[in-house]
């Protein structure tokens, strides 16, 4: 039996990432074929539109829309894409307005020819850049910062020999976070931001080569993960293989945004040497020793506090089970951009599974508590199931600060942790004991990647100064 229960998951979490993937055929494959297969494996980074672009000998096709992958295409669509390269995405709206003029790739027409364009990130002076542009004459056709770094490519290309040296040069312009596929007429690029906040890889399938935002659309597909691309590395994939351009600013190690791992990556990627489902069974333990308590059951609220549950259990010895079952057949109609929407809309649901709390003290593990509303809906439904005790357990420190790199972080004003103690955050959502992830956990859990990482949303320091009026 279950307990069926409103899950307003889409008001009180975080917004995913976008997804990335680009696709450059040597061997007579399907490439749009296999670019909505890549875009499937990373629906998790965004629901709100998907798109593709190929390239057949210079002529460039693109069909994209609003919604998740599989209502955007279907295989009379994907038919009508034919080429030998291709670059896709799935997006999800942070600041912008989710429009269908928004969806990407972009793909322009200028001087030296066609580019299609896909972005995951956010720049920091994008409005100062659009501004500038705007006032010599250029006309925006979105709302998102991925126009207005064509438009920095366009200016770079026409100075330089290069469609890969002008995205070299346009590094020194473009101030954020910034992981790009770009398609040329005759190349694939990828390119990542000074800092590398967000997760780009390449793989390769065959003699054809991949670029994309996580390892598992690369496994989906059966490819060789090669390596990922580097914090100011632009790699360029060709008739004559994959190169590789380096910034002279480009640091060693990437300062990736450590949500990645915390919710957004798929489990089953690894993001800079590191296991995302092992980070999180970390987490997990590590909640396990600072957080200790008397319980019956350990269970996570899916799907992003599943694994770190699963290392809370593994280091107290309290048994690991399912405290809900999640609806997985859940259409855009419940995928709304903004508050209002998803006010007004059928919340996504989750059902307690009754008989296993019935009787029991449990720990929830769950990745974040922005706001609170959900958590406090959740623990009012585990208690009306039976449930003796709550203990909430967070993979992740209180959220006091926004983010200015794509993750949609909320003003300060409606982040919980910013009004409230700890112990009245327990309060309010009526748990029994409420523990989060330590800052000293953090640090030690990140040494076991190979980069540094951002964690400006939990201690105010960014790796770039932040905007002064936020600070």
């Amino acid at each position: 039996m279950s307990t069926e229960f409103v899950y307003d998951g889409q008001m009180d979490k975080l917004n995913e990432e976008c997804g990335v993937f680009g696709f450059y055929d040597n061997d007579g494959f399907d490439v749009a074929r296999l670019t909505y297969y890549g875009l499937y494996a990373l629906q998790h980074r965004g629901q709100d539109s998907a798109g593709i672009a190929v390239n057949d000998d210079g002529v460039f096709t693109c069909h994209k829309d609003l919604g998740l992958v599989p209502e955007v295409f279907d295989d009379r669509t994907i038919n009508k894409l034919k080429g030998t390269m291709a670059v896709g995405h799935v997006r999800a709206s942070t600041k912008a307005e989710n429009f269908r003029e928004n969806a990407q790739p972009l793909v322009t027409k200028y001087v030296k020819g066609t580019l299609a364009l896909a972005h995951n990130g956010q720049l920091l002076n994008g409005a100062e850049l659009r501004h500038k542009f705007e006032k010599n004459g250029a006309i925006f056709h979105t709302t998102i910062d991925s126009e207005v770094i064509m438009y920095q490519l366009a200016q770079e290309r026409i100075r330089a020999h290069s469609i890969e040296q002008a995205m070299l040069n346009a590094m020194d312009s473009l101030k954020g976070a910034y992981s790009i596929v770009l398609m040329s007429p005759r190349k694939l690029i990828g390119a990542r931001d000074l800092h590398g906040f967000r997760p780009l890889c390449i793989g390769k399938m065959n003699n054809s080569y991949i670029i994309c935002s996580e390892t598992c659309a690369l496994e989906n597909l059966g490819a060789e993960f090669i390596r990922e691309v580097e914090p100011g590395e632009v790699v360029v994939i060709d008739k004559d293989g994959l190169r590789s351009l380096k910034h002279k600013n480009a640091p060693e190690k990437a300062e990736i945004c450590i949500f990645e791992h915390v919710y957004f990556a798929r489990p089953d990627s690894e993001i800079q040497g590191m296991s995302v489902h092992e980070m999180r069974k970390m987490m997990g333990r590590y909640l396990a020793k600072d957080f200790p308590v008397d319980a019956d059951l350990v269970f996570g609220v899916p799907d992003s506090g599943l694994c770190a549950a699963l290392g809370y259990a593994e280091e107290s010895g309290i048994m690991y089970g399912d405290g809900f079952v999640k609806n997985r057949y859940i259409g855009r109609t419940f995928i709304q951009p903004t508050q209002s929407q998803r006010e007004q809309s059928v919340n996504i649901k989750l059902n307690v599974v009754k008989n296993a709390v019935r009787g029991k003290r449990v720990v929830m593990v769950d990745d974040s508590i922005v706001r609170g509303t959900t958590c406090a809906n959740i623990i009012r439904a585990l208690k009306d199931a039976g449930a003796l005790e709550v203990h909430v357990r967070v993979s992740s420190p209180p959220f006091l600060w926004p983010c200015y790199f794509g993750t949609d972080v909320p003003s300060r004003d409606s982040l919980i942790a910013v009004k409230y103690t700890i112990e009245e955050i327990r309060e309010m959502v009526g748990a029994d004991s409420l523990g989060f992830l330590t800052i000293d956990a953090l640090k030690e859990i990140a040494s076991y990647m190979n980069c540094n990482y951002c964690q400006g949303c939990f201690t105010g320091r960014y790796p770039i100064e932040a905007p002064k009026a936020d600070k």
